[in-house]
């Protein structure tokens, strides 16, 4: 899917208000090019709301403009928009987690576009501005920016620093590209605090998310060839601990770093009994396809979807998904 802008920058600027949404369950990328969107767009002349069904977790919350994000709930009967955009959204249903919950957010505006960077992306707006090669989806929005004619100012640059340091692993994933170091020297050229954002990002945490790490790292299970390592968080972890769902965004990644695996996955008890499944990978192995089967999505090596089973039935199979993905091929 190459890069596409002029359709999604027509759309723009046809419209006078333009209403801002993000995946539920927001992380860096979602709500670093929701609240650079916000901030482009309203120099830009727009009137703008930006909404996200989950709220801004706390290590985002200090984002300039992070107070302004509301709930999709507190959205009054008679608000309408000409435009609905959605960002860093790989599915209808990642928008409120239902069809029909998009649909209804769909139907208060005029016409919906959606600007994105995840390979499985079925293409479902009006206008659809998709790089599945874009490691993050600030690097389009930044084009985006660019080619609105609004400079960067360090609150901007504070914004997109924040979804492409998070979705690069600070720079460090194998998706990370030139044009990633190109923009993030563009970032701090225009006043970005690289020091205090990179510790609000990357170092600073809770004694809540500390202890639920811990009990994830302790339910750790490897395959018999070590090859594969899938992690548990029941409902009953998250309560004992205090942590939060926003706490789990890294964690896979903990079991992806153990010597000899190659595919992990985190497999954490929502709310209502369901369970999220975050999977990782290592190249040249996949989890998008996994992903898919259980109707979610997202990239080769990073994926994810939410199961209707219980927990140990979900950690089981998915164990199995994944040694039937890189438990049976060689490395070459």
């Amino acid at each position: 899917m190459a890069r596409t802008l002029e359709p999604l920058l027509e759309a723009i600027r046809a419209a006078r208000t333009v209403l801002v949404c993000a995946h539920l369950n927001p992380d860096g990328d979602a709500i670093g090019s929701t609240l650079a969107l916000c901030h482009a767009l309203t120099a830009a002349g727009k009137r703008v709301t930006a909404v996200n069904r989950d709220p801004v977790p706390l290590s985002l919350s200090g984002l300039p403009g992070a107070e302004q994000i509301r709930r999709i709930d507190s959205l009054g009967e008679d608000e309408r928009f000409d435009l609905l955009l959605l960002t860093d959204v790989s599915d209808a249903r990642r928008v409120t987690g239902s069809e029909a919950g998009f649909e209804a957010l769909r139907a208060r505006c005029g016409h919906c576009a959606q600007i994105d960077h995840h390979g499985t992306n079925p293409l479902f707006c009006e206008v659809n501005a998709v790089d599945g090669e874009a490691p993050a989806v600030c690097l389009p929005v930044r084009e985006l920016i660019a080619r609105l004619g609004v400079p960067l100012t360090p609150d901007l640059a504070a914004c997109l620093y924040a979804g492409l340091s998070t979705d690069t692993g600070n720079f460090a994933y194998g998706s990370t590209t030139p044009e990633a170091f190109r923009v993030a020297a563009e970032l701090v050229e225009a006043g970005l605090d690289l020091a205090k954002w990179h510790r609000a990002l990357f170092v600073e945490t809770s004694l809540a998310a500390v202890r639920l790490e811990s009990r994830a790292l302790n339910s750790l299970t490897l395959s018999d060839d070590g090859r594969a390592a899938v992690m548990r968080l029941s409902r009953q972890d998250f309560a004992e601990t205090g942590g939060l769902p926003e706490h789990c965004d890294n964690l896979a990644n903990r079991a992806l770093a153990i010597r000899g695996v190659r595919c992990a996955a985190l497999c954490r008890e929502e709310a209502d009994g369901s369970v999220k499944l975050s999977l990782r990978a290592l190249p040249p192995f996949r989890v998008d396809a996994i992903a898919q089967r259980h109707g979610g999505g997202g990239h080769a090596q990073a994926a994810g979807a939410t199961v209707h089973v219980g927990l140990e039935e979900a950690a089981g199979a998915v164990m199995g998904e994944l040694l039937a993905q890189c438990g049976v091929r060689s490395e070459e």
